[in-house]
């Protein structure tokens, strides 16, 4: 494979470059398998009937989600460079006081050689989003993935950076004897910022941009981009049906919703779903609903669990 380069005489050289046409698919894969088993236009649907509260803590968990679809793309495009290792399971690090101290009182010049026991124990650990590993340079990179980092201030992030340095001094020992010998020279920390809000490369702190360099792969940073795109606005689009489909449901008159002849019906129309009460019709498009599902059931809102009876 030839390498490419971007124009520019400093720019940096990747031998692996990302084909949108054949990534992009995959990524939307990922996509659509968060939104449709956490924020479906049912699930949203079924949330604003229930009320604000349900709404509220419906809508808390996207961020974890879009931050964890995050994680899953970088694995993925990191698997367009065979040197690669990605580990995301069983990589919780020790942060012993020993190791803490070690940081805290010292250059990172003069620890960059130590290397701690991985089975130290400690009351304080580190998970750390991804740890990445170059098998031909033998780098490792210890990954913390921050949709925004807005919400940290100054003694809250010194003390990630501190418990992530600590962590890695681990690191060696945990991939050689865990992780079928794999051998790393050099561990360094990443930060990366999904916002792109923050660049402090000396300490650690990288926009999702630079993905490129982490991976060594030529339009990472742009893929995660889609990616985040992506997720935004198949979240607005189910957000927005589910809304249309809620105002249409309260448009049915309070006699209509008690006199309503069938809240279930099980066979559309091909222009849309008829509900009749009091020798009136009413129609309810049902792609509003389930855009995904050629066949709806609208009815009036239950309990989890149970079904109201279909009146005969």
């Amino acid at each position: 494979m030839t390498d490419l380069h971007s124009g520019a005489a400093s720019a940096p050289t990747f031998l692996y470059a990302v084909d949108p046409e054949v990534l992009h698919p995959k990524l939307d894969g990922l996509c659509h398998s968060v939104l449709s088993s956490s924020f479906s236009t049912t699930a949203l649907l079924e949330a604003l009937s229930s009320g604000l509260a349900d709404v509220s803590c419906l809508l808390r968990t996207v961020p974890a989600a879009e931050g964890r679809l995050i994680e899953r793309g970088i694995g993925l495009i990191a698997g367009l460079n065979p040197d690669l290792v990605v580990l995301t399971e069983n990589i919780r690090l020790p942060v012993t006081k020993a190791a803490l101290d070690v940081v805290e009182r010292n250059d990172p010049r003069n620890y960059a050689s130590l290397t701690l026991d991985a089975d130290a124990g400690g009351r304080r650990g580190y998970t750390p989003d991804l740890i990445i590993v170059n098998k031909k340079t033998r780098l490792a990179y210890v990954v913390d993935v921050k949709r925004s980092l807005s919400s940290y201030d100054a003694p809250r992030l010194q003390d990630l950076k501190r418990r992530m340095l600590a962590g890695a001094l681990t690191v060696p020992d945990l991939l050689y004897r865990e992780h079928h010998r794999l051998v790393a020279g050099e561990v360094q920390v990443v930060i990366l910022d999904a916002q792109n809000a923050n660049r402090d490369t000396p300490t650690g702190i990288w926009p999702v941009a630079d993905l490129d360099h982490l991976l060594s792969i030529e339009g990472a940073g742009k893929a995660i981009a889609y990616l985040r795109r992506s997720f935004q606005q198949g979240i607005e689009q189910n957000w927005k049906q589910a809304r249309s489909a809620e105002a249409q449901y309260k448009t049915l008159s309070e006699q209509d919703r008690r006199v309503g002849a069938a809240p279930w019906v099980d066979t559309p129309e091909p222009e849309g779903l008829r509900l009749r009460a009091d020798n009136r019709s009413s129609r309810i498009s049902d792609a509003a609903v389930h855009p995904d599902r050629p066949q709806v059931r609208i009815g009036f809102a239950s309990l989890p669990g149970l079904r109201q009876a279909v009146p005969a």
